[in-house]
């Protein structure tokens, strides 16, 4: 008798054990964009999200959350729960806002190590962009009349230390001008505050221009790469130009550290499927930005190296408050 209840009861507890093992995903899952609706992150999240929802046979909700450079929604992913059911679409200022933290001497709003790098999209060169209407023809005019009115020129950004921030701070420090920095909660923003003359410059992704610039509202007077843009042909690099300044916006998918390998496997295949999904390709290309895919072993290897690149560009900005 004593036998039969312990093999009862070893097999209840199996099935319920079977039971809350319930396959992955079985409810939606939510992206953070740390950045307003507009921008880059936002511009590649909404195909690649949709496109993943349909491998993963569950919804992948966007939710927007900027503010502080993209710090605020990244820390909110490296905080959520490790399983499965949060991501991250971040973009390169993942490598910078640690160390920026550091350097203001503030606790950081996440650590580099509680998440976990799963698949690169894009990686484009910033531009230089100012309103069509705007005084300077080439990026020497703009440098050299900043040099003539130090301080009299502004731009905006995403916020200090953010994708828009760091590449003006590096052409400034190159270039050895003074320009006001005017930070905006993101992209979008930053670039209606362009449109509507509130800000005389901008350094951003391709792809949040480029249909200003078709539209003969924006200026793009260089990049921050090298050789042309494919959006862009007939923009010169800052490097053509005479400045060795360079830097890249990359956008990629992160989960928390944690998450369960099987999990992190299946979102990981999804990432690979969106990136070859033809409509994906067809809505970031349009945009401006071509999909520039990693996966995660690459992908992990290009982050660890920006994030040693721009510790020493952090360093070289300084305390920004």
């Amino acid at each position: 008798m004593h036998r039969r209840l312990l093999i009862a009861s070893a097999l209840l507890f199996a099935a319920g054990l079977a039971g809350a093992q319930t396959p992955y995903p079985s409810k939606p899952i939510t992206m953070i964009v740390p950045f307003p609706a507009g921008g880059l992150a936002d511009i590649v999240a909404r195909p690649v999200a949709e496109a993943m929802s349909r491998e993963l046979g569950q919804p992948v909700v966007i939710e927007n959350k900027g503010g502080a450079g993209g710090g605020i929604g990244m820390a909110q992913a490296a905080k959520a729960p490790a399983d499965g059911y949060t991501v991250l679409m971040a973009l390169s200022s993942f490598s910078v806002i640690p160390e920026a933290d550091a350097l203001l001497g503030r606790a950081p709003m996440y650590s580099f190590n509680a998440l976990r790098p799963i698949a690169r999209f894009t990686a484009d060169p910033t531009v230089l962009a100012v309103r069509a209407d705007a005084p300077w023809k080439t990026v020497k005019d703009f440098v050299e009349d900043v040099k003539k009115r130090p301080g009299a020129i502004n731009y905006g950004s995403s916020g200090n230390y953010g994708t828009m921030h760091v590449p003006m701070e590096i052409l400034a420090q190159n270039a050895g001008i003074k320009m006001t920095h005017v930070p905006f909660t993101g992209a979008a923003p930053a670039i209606v505050a362009l449109l509507g003359g509130q800000i005389d410059a901008v350094s951003t992704g391709p792809a949040t221009v480029l249909q200003h610039v078709k539209a003969g509202k924006v200026r793009v007077l260089a990049h921050w790469g090298n050789g042309r843009l494919d959006a862009l042909p007939d923009v010169p690099s800052l490097k053509d130009a005479g400045y060795d300044a360079e830097y890249a916006q990359w956008s990629g998918l992160f989960i928390p550290a944690a998450t369960p390998e099987p999990v992190a496997q299946r979102l990981r295949a999804a990432a690979r499927a969106a990136a070859n999904d033809a409509k994906v390709k067809d809505v970031i290309l349009n945009a401006g930005s071509p999909v520039l895919y990693q996966d995660t072993p690459d992908f992990e290897k290009y982050v660890q190296a920006d994030v040693r690149r721009m510790v020493d560009v952090v360093k070289k900005i300084g305390k920004v408050e």
